[in-house]
């Protein structure tokens, strides 16, 4: 593993990281992807990454929400962690995929239609331990809280399976 990546993966398991990440990391990632047309995302950088819109959960409204991902090979799905860098509480996308499963990503430029469903028992226990071997410090975030960290499987929704 080149240095550069156990670095940022030391770097992302500090509490200093999981207080201001949340705050600094999804708005850099925006303005990117928004200034290069979905094309580049800077976290993706070191972690494939997809740009969520779902709707919320309360307000019914589009959020749009960077978020690291591992793309499933062979597959066309994605696995989404709602780690929210190791803080006490579930991220809001969680809840709004809950509410609203049907959801679109942003994946290397295209807009791709999916439907979330939360891993629960052995299949989240699998897909857990595929994405400890993938990034380590999701071990780090999951010791630091008591809650148990939701774990999503996108897939795309029948309408762009032709695509």
């Amino acid at each position: 593993m080149p240095l550069g990546v156990k670095l940022v993966q030391k770097v992302s398991s500090t509490r200093a990281f999981a207080k201001v990440a949340p705050h600094v990391v999804p708005a850099m990632d925006r303005a990117v992807h928004r200034l290069t047309r979905g094309k580049v995302l800077l976290s993706a950088q070191m972690l494939p990454g997809v740009v969520l819109t779902a709707r919320g959960a309360r307000s019914g409204l589009p959020r749009r929400t960077p978020l690291a991902c591992m793309p499933e090979e062979g597959a066309g799905t994605w696995l989404l962690v709602g780690s929210n860098f190791g803080r006490t509480g579930h991220p809001a996308w969680t809840g709004n995929l809950l509410a609203h499963p049907d959801a679109e990503v942003s994946w290397k430029g295209r807009d791709i239609p999916v439907r979330a469903r939360l891993l629960a028992g052995a299949e989240r226990e699998e897909a857990w331990r595929v994405l400890l071997a993938f990034w380590p410090p999701y071990a780090t975030y999951q010791a630091r809280v008591e809650r148990e960290i939701r774990v999503f499987r996108l897939t795309r929704r029948s309408e762009d399976v032709a695509a």
